[in-house]
């Protein structure tokens, strides 16, 4: 079965969700260097992930606050248990890159964390934007640490301009 990918307009800029059959394999911001190579594999389907676009839109109007979408992530062990942990972080909250790592058994992973955490394939749906400096400050974000701002200021229920 080819991929397939699909347009989602947002608030804060278009994203692209890509997959097989029914489930999600990748969602990011169509002006991202991971979304940016989908069309070239794959094939245009503006009816596929409805599931996801009616999720997302509630999550943009502040009505949704846990995703149920069916995944399929591709990555190593060690990446799927740090997405894995992502969706535990409870919405309108933060972590820090050290709290993940200790929750997965090793304080020292926090690099191999970080980098898990960059390589998430599937963005605001499993959370990678709730994850933060130590200090509390932001720190890196595929969409843009614009986005990533707007995110959480969203999730605490503040309004943010782009």
């Amino acid at each position: 079965m080819p991929v397939r990918y699909r347009i989602i307009p947002s608030p804060i800029g278009d994203l692209v969700a890509w997959g097989d059959g029914d489930k999600l394999a990748g969602l990011g911001f169509t002006d991202s260097s991971k979304a940016t190579s989908v069309g070239t594999t794959s094939e245009r389907d503006d009816a596929a992930f409805e599931d996801v676009v009616r999720q997302l839109r509630a999550y943009f109007d502040g009505e949704l606050k846990s995703f149920d979408v069916e995944l399929e992530t591709r990555g190593t062990p060690f990446q799927r248990r740090v997405w894995d942990a992502l969706q535990r972080i409870p919405y309108g909250s933060t972590t820090t890159y050290g709290r993940l790592a200790t929750e997965l058994g090793d304080p020292r992973a926090v690099r191999a964390v970080g980098l898990a955490n960059g390589r998430n394939p599937i963005s605001i749906i499993i959370p990678c934007h709730r994850v933060i400096g130590v200090g509390g400050g932001l720190t890196g974000y595929g969409g843009g640490l614009h986005r990533k701002q707007w995110l959480l200021a969203h999730e605490r229920g503040e309004q943010v301009m782009l």
